[in-house]
């Protein structure tokens, strides 16, 4: 055995007969450890999932996003009919092309079938 190796071998012994002495300690170190490394954990499954990892596109850096408004009668956000959806893609020169989505609260029922909260009405 290398001295290296003899003396991780030795300070694990020191340290395991010093826990044995305080387990009030080693419960105590043993438990904020693992808070530590679940929270870390957790925020990075957070930032890597909304922040680093890449949108399922071809060229997702050339997305964009166009919202519409009606700041006369006071809506930060208005939203986009069918029409207006038909007029900027065919009437547009600007982009490539256009597409439109929609995000509302739904819910799954038992049969598979959604169904509209009356929240989201």
């Amino acid at each position: 055995m290398s001295s290296w190796s003899e003396s991780l071998v030795q300070d694990v012994k020191v340290g395991l007969r010093h826990a044995g002495r305080k387990p009030g300690f080693l419960i105590a170190t043993v438990v904020t450890l693992a808070l530590g490394i679940g929270a870390n954990t957790a925020m990075f499954s957070v930032v890597h999932g909304v922040l680093l990892k890449p949108l399922p596109f071809e060229q997702a850096d050339r997305l964009v996003s166009v919202r519409s408004t009606a700041p006369g009668i006071g809506w930060p956000r208005a939203v986009l009919a069918a029409a207006q959806y038909f007029t900027y893609r065919d009437e547009q020169r600007v982009f490539e092309d256009v597409a439109v989505w929609q995000t509302l609260p739904a819910a799954i029922t038992g049969d598979g079938r959604r169904s509209r909260s009356p929240r989201s009405w």
